[in-house]
């Protein structure tokens, strides 16, 4: 075993593709805390710095055979380390993204899904409200908020005088004001309508 520390890197590698554990356990114990500290100052994380070297040694291992070195074991290894924190960037970067960019489409469908259920509830009062109104002033209302008519139209359509439509709007205007709390609400009220 002693032998295997006086050997070069490109010995060592020749003897790792002939399955020789011991070469590539010297090869491991002379590139290991270099590596590592390479990693570690590219991602400053500790654990993921260990798992990029450990990943780039199981690769070494795995595909001795078809790996052609151009230059040195060393450099093979310090550009493998590097190619290794590029990708996790990258993967985290995407992730990230994909993160970032889902949250934002969560919090906008929240509040969109919010917005709408608020305004089904108040609608929902409002016509519970409207349909509570006497008959005759309900219907006064509706043609005026829902079908848009004017007072004389109204007025008209009924055989009612000017006169009497104001008062009924006026009426059910009041109603519906105290029953949905509000003049705010009430402006709702003519904007939903």
């Amino acid at each position: 075993m002693s032998s295997l520390k006086q050997h070069t890197d490109t010995e060592l590698f020749d003897l790792i593709k002939e399955g020789n554990a011991i070469a590539f356990a010297e090869i491991y114990d002379r590139y290991w805390a270099l590596l590592y500290r390479h990693a570690y100052r590219l991602i400053k994380d500790q654990d993921l710095a260990q798992d990029v070297v450990q990943e780039v040694f199981v690769n070494l291992w795995d595909k001795i055979n078809t790996i052609d070195l151009q230059f040195s074991i060393s450099s093979y290894l310090y550009t493998a380390v590097r190619n290794k924190v590029l990708n996790l960037i990258q993967r985290d970067k995407v992730k990230n993204n994909y993160i970032e960019s889902f949250a934002n489409f969560v919090a906008s469908s929240e509040a969109i899904t919010d917005y709408r259920l608020r305004e089904r509830l108040l609608k929902e009062k409002i016509e519970k409200e409207v349909a509570a109104l006497p008959s005759k002033m309900r219907q006064v209302f509706e043609m005026s908020r829902i079908q848009n008519m004017s007072h004389k139209q109204i007025a008209e359509e009924l055989n009612l005088s000017d006169k009497t439509v104001k008062k009924q709007m006026s009426n059910a205007i009041k109603i519906l004001r105290l029953k949905l709390g509000g003049f705010l609400i009430l402006s709702i009220l003519l904007k939903l309508l």
